[in-house]
Order: C-alpha cells, then sequence, then structure tokens
C-alpha cells in the first residue's frame, strides 16, 4: 500500500489521525514498532512522536507521552504569551488614537467591534447587559490568588440571574484558589450550573458571554476594559480558553503528585519559573502568591535539594527534571485511557 504523505494528515500531537494513534499506541504498549508499520502515517515522525531505534533502524521506539506533553504544554504557554501582547498593543493603539483630538465623540463607539470602558461604573453597567442578554455560556478565566470574599459578592447576583436561565458556566482558577473557602461556598451554592478548573498559571482576567462578546482589563488597577465583539477576536479568545480548559484539573480532583520526595506540586512550578530566570515578585504574581510564600518556596526547595546558593539551586533542578514547564491535563493522549498526566 502507498504511504501517505505528510500534508495528508494537518493535525498536531494533541490529536492524531486514527491511523496514526493505531501506530502510537502500540509503540506504546509494545515498546517499538517495525519501520514498515509507520510508512503510511508519517506524521508520527514528523511531530517526533517517534524515532528510530539506535540499535536497529528497522525499527522505530516511541517518545514517552510525558515528553509529548510537556512539549503541548510549553506550545500552548507561547501561544497564550504571544496572545497577550497582541491584546496589549491593541489597547495601546486604542488608546492613541482616542486621545488624537476632539474629534472623538464620547459614545461614538457604541456598538463597535472594539469598544473602551473608563472606569468601574461603566464597566459594571456593560457587563450586566451582556449578562442580561446571554443565554447559554459563560467562561471566565480568574487569575491571582485566593478570591477575596467581597469580589465573590460583588458577581453573585449575575451569576444567581444567569442559572435561572439555564446557562452554563465553566471558570478557571490558579490553584491557590483551592484553599480559598469562599470560593468553594460560591461553586457549592450554584450547584451543576458552573464548573471550575485550576491550573498553575492563567491569562489576564477574561469573560466571554455566548461566544460573542468578551471583556478583558486594558490596565493595571482594572479601571479601563476593552468589551470585544470582533467575531474572530472573540473566536480567538474562546480558542485560548478551551486549551486552557483541557489542560486544567478540576478543581474536585487532588492536586499529583510531583514524584520528587519533600517537593509539592507548588514548588515544582516555582522551580520550573526559576529556571527560565524570573525574579521572585514575577513568579509570586503569575502563580497568585505573595512573595514572602514565595520566598518560602523557595528556601524549602533550596533545602530539599541540598542548595547552598541561587545559582547552585538552578543547577539542581535542571538536574532533577524541574526545568521543563509544569501543568496536569487531563485530556486523552493517543493510545491512553484518560487520566492525568504531569
Amino acid at each position: 500500500m502507498a504511504g501517505l504523505r505528510a500534508d495528508d494528515h494537518p493535525h498536531g500531537a494533541d490529536r492524531l489521525c486514527e491511523a496514526g494513534d493505531r501506530v502510537y499506541s502500540r509503540a506504546v504498549r509494545r515498546g517499538r514498532v517495525p519501520r514498515a508499520d509507520a510508512e503510511p502515517v508519517p506524521c508520527l515522525l514528523e511531530l517526533a512522536l517517534l524515532h528510530p531505534d539506535p540499535d536497529d533502524m528497522d525499527w522505530l521506539v516511541p517518545t514517552a507521552p510525558q515528553e509529548v506533553m510537556t512539549r503541548l504544554l510549553r506550545g500552548v504557554y507561547d501561544e497564550v504569551s504571544a496572545s497577550q501582547q497582541r491584546v496589549g498593543a491593541a489597547v495601546a493603539a486604542v488608546e492613541r488614537y482616542a486621545g488624537l483630538g476632539p474629534s472623538v465623540v464620547p459614545g461614538a463607539g457604541e456598538g463597535t467591534a472594539i469598544r473602551v470602558l473608563d472606569g468601574l461604573s461603566r464597566i459594571q453597567a456593560a457587563m450586566d447587559e451582556a449578562t442580561e442578554a446571554c443565554t447559554t455560556e459563560v467562561l471566565t478565566v480568574q487569575p491571582g490568588g485566593i478570591r477575596p470574599e467581597h469580589e465573590l459578592t460583588e458577581g453573585l447576583h449575575r451569576a444567581l440571574a444567569l442559572r435561572g436561565r439555564g446557562v452554563r458556566m465553566r471558570d478557571l482558577y490558579t490553584h491557590v484558589a483551592r484553599h480559598g473557602q469562599g470560593l468553594l461556598n460560591y461553586l457549592e451554592l450554584m450547584g451543576g450550573s458552573v464548573q471550575a478548573r485550576t491550573l498553575d498559571e492563567v491569562i489576564d482576567r477574561l469573560i466571554l458571554f455566548d461566544r460573542t462578546v468578551a471583556f478583558i482589563p486594558a490596565n493595571a488597577d482594572r479601571t479601563l476594559a476593552l468589551e470585544l465583539r470582533h467575531p474572530a477576536l472573540v473566536e480567538y479568545l474562546v480558542t485560548v480558553f478551551e486549551r486552557l480548559w483541557r489542560l486544567a484539573i478540576p478543581l474536585t480532583a487532588p492536586l499529583p503528585d510531583t514524584g520528587i520526595e519533600g517537593i509539592s506540586h507548588r514548588e515544582q512550578s516555582i522551580a520550573a519559573l526559576l529556571a527560565e530566570g524570573h525574579q521572585d515578585a514575577v513568579i509570586a504574581e503569575r502563580l497568585g502568591i505573595s512573595v514572602r510564600t514565595c520566598r518560602a518556596h523557595i528556601a524549602r526547595l533550596s533545602e530539599t535539594l541540598g542548595a547552598a546558593s541561587r545559582t547552585q539551586l538552578g543547577v539542581r533542578i535542571a538536574q532533577v527534571g524541574l526545568d521543563g514547564p509544569t501543568g496536569v491535563s487531563s485530556i486523552t493522549l493517543p493510545g491512553q485511557e484518560s487520566r492525568t498526566v504531569r
């Protein structure tokens, strides 16, 4: 049978074609497959899921599923970072053009694809309007650590109104949010109408209504926001959310063990960010913890890994394999049952 070209397999490692799934699954189960078995599925070699056996070039051995997951996570983080930069550039452009002169009439942008909302009251009014119009789904990303009670209370009236109309809600938080009793009480009150998952890191705050309108902050103190209705931009943000959602862990499921005695999941996340060269304040912000807590974890990492200095800690992190992107996915890898993979 003639082999198919790689162009006939337009997919990534997270969603293999049927033929590729069968061959990769067989390779994972048996440890290797004959090279001839992979000829109809060049995608496996293109995606580096199979590679030659150095002891016998007529056979191919599989890349470990854990290594595949690490690659996928790094790609997702790169995409999210790029999207944040593009959104930031869009915000800067809007602010620059909005301040060019008196010809820009206040309110003239109502109903346009991108609307700048200046002030908390205007942001609140736009959110209430979107809530009233919503009929099917709300997707949110909530960065930071433990959600303060007042924040949960402020949004409760909108959430209850949505639940009353049968609207389904999905929320993404950082792992730190698991420790807040207020969030647990909120989810218990909302019942099955809200699903929540967590990640080591999430993007900045995002709220999507019915996949037609999105709200994102436009400055650091969140007194300025953007209301987005451009279909391509909203669709892009939905895609970012869905990819993060697949990688996140349900709030009701425990965080996985790191596999290294004495190192917690949070310390594993800190180690990966240290390996990337980030300062303590940046790490703390990205993981939703205080700088003091971050430094306490770094001290415990140093003690556990036997590092006497920050430089030596970086070396130890690399030696034990903590320098890769952290993250956990409950998605189904090719040829495997759905399970948690680090």
